[in-house]
């Protein structure tokens, strides 16, 4: 029985991740995520945002699977591909529409480092994300001790490897763990609406964007800057962006709908 669904809502694709009884991730799982990103990533005239959200009350990703662990640890074989996990995470990470995790509840360990891959994070009031392997003697091993340092800074992001400390909803925004904060009570569809300031934009334009701000933060600013540059004479040329240009001018479209 598949684990994730798919739902679509004017240019956002949204993954529903329902597995009894905590939405523990395991392999199979990660696998059928990493077909859904793959997929998606060709569909880029009809998805513009894809969001990653949980199916089960209080649930994001609760972590790995326990006993996909324990039996990795002991050599014994266990269901699925062993890459998934990179899969779906390099894909979360370099597809070209932005990805955003919608997390009303629990993110920890394995889905805490799910949504480090993505584009941006959103949260409801009861969100809870943290990096809790060192209180099982264990490291972060899908992207934890690589991403989250670069998302909140070195400092912080070494204490909540070292400490396991797990991060509530307002703390995680403060420190940029999290864009928004959202209420708990219709957390869904406001975090759908909240992608849908995305997804309203041109497709082109904002896949450009993504990429200059995501791979431009990989190298030294000369090169993000030299992209930047590239990408911004190939939009500017395309013909959406000169009858976008066209219509503002003549009085026929305008820039409203900009968040101040």
């Amino acid at each position: 029985m598949p684990t994730w669904t798919r739902e679509d809502h004017d240019g956002v694709a949204v993954l529903t991740f329902r597995r009894e009884p905590s939405n523990w991730m395991d392999l199979v799982s990660m696998g059928e995520l990493a077909d859904h990103l793959g997929a998606l990533s060709e569909q880029t005239d009809a998805v513009r945002v894809v969001m990653l959200t949980g199916g089960l009350d209080g649930f994001f990703i609760a972590h790995a699977d326990l006993d996909d662990l324990a039996k990795l640890a002991k050599g014994e074989p266990i269901e699925g591909d062993l890459t998934s996990w990179f899969r779906a995470l390099t894909l979360l990470d370099t597809m070209p529409q932005p990805t955003v995790a919608a997390i009303d509840g629990q993110a920890w360990g394995g889905g805490c480092e799910t949504s480090l891959a993505c584009t941006m994070r959103i949260g409801s009031e009861r969100a809870h994300l943290g990096q809790p392997e060192i209180v099982v003697g264990i490291i972060p091993g899908a992207g934890g001790t690589q991403r989250l340092p670069r998302l909140v800074g070195g400092a912080i992001g070494a204490e909540l490897c070292l400490t396991g400390r797990i991060v509530e909803a307002e703390e995680a925004r403060r420190i940029g763990l999290l864009n928004a904060v959202l209420p708990t009570d219709g957390f869904r569809d406001a975090a759908i609406e909240w992608c849908q300031q995305i997804s309203r934009h041109s497709g082109p334009a904002v896949f450009a964007a993504r990429r200059a701000v995501v791979e431009g933060l990989r190298g030294p600013l000369a090169d993000g800057l030299a992209l930047e540059s590239r990408l911004f004479v190939e939009i500017n040329a395309s013909e959406d962006a000169q009858a976008r240009n066209a219509a503002v001018a003549r009085g026929a479209s305008d820039l409203g709908g900009v968040e101040r």
